[in-house]
């Protein structure tokens, strides 16, 4: 399961870098067309914006893989493992009810465009509404399995808190964290200096 789940979100890695090629490939072409030559690509611009649409939300079913979400653990922080694990539970839970709704409006919104057409492309507006599908039923799965691991006991320690602060924060951590292990070192190598010095020669 951890195999398959780590290819699928690699082929989404792989299209997010497809569909960020191809938008910098479109208008920044659009933009070199419209001031040397006065022309441009009509579809750009619609195409552009839906490719980030896209993107987005094929970057929140990563991110949410990775735990790799913004949010703050300041109290999941300081509970012990089983009070993190039941918080863990209950938020689960909640985003799995929450991403049902959100799977429900997506599909009704895509059904309802199917019939409207771009202005540009005359492709149907459904396209767009379609990424929410992807998306919530990509990250039903994917909370139902951490759920899963959750109330089994197969979650790491680590596991227990799905989200990151921010990345100044976390980057403070690891400073934080890397100074600790260069002081434990020195400590460890002051105290055996310490005790060879006190040896009988």
């Amino acid at each position: 399961m951890t195999r398959l789940v780590d290819g699928y979100c690699r082929l989404l890695e792989l299209l997010i870098a497809l569909a960020l090629a191809a938008m910098v490939v479109m208008v920044f072409g659009n933009v070199v067309l419209r001031y040397a030559f006065n022309s441009g690509i009509t579809v750009s611009e619609e195409l552009s914006r839906w490719l980030f649409v896209w993107m987005t939300f094929i970057g929140a079913i990563v991110g949410l893989k990775e735990h790799g979400h913004l949010g703050t653990d300041l109290l999941v922080g300081r509970l012990g493992p089983a009070g993190r694990r039941a918080c863990l539970v209950v938020a689960q839970v909640l985003m799995l009810a929450v991403t049902l709704v959100f799977l429900k409006g997506s599909w009704e919104q895509t059904r309802i465009n199917l019939g409207t057409e771009a202005p540009v492309t005359g492709a149907p507006m459904a396209v767009v509404y379609a990424a929410g599908i992807v998306f919530a039923m990509s990250a039903a799965l994917l909370l139902a399995r951490e759920l899963w691991r959750a109330t089994t006991g197969q979650a790491t320690a680590a596991d227990l808190v799905m989200v990151q602060e921010s990345e100044d924060l976390a980057h403070l951590g690891q400073e934080q964290a890397a100074i600790a292990a260069v002081q434990a070192a020195h400590r460890r190598e002051a105290d055996e200096t310490a005790g060879d010095k006190g040896k009988p020669r």
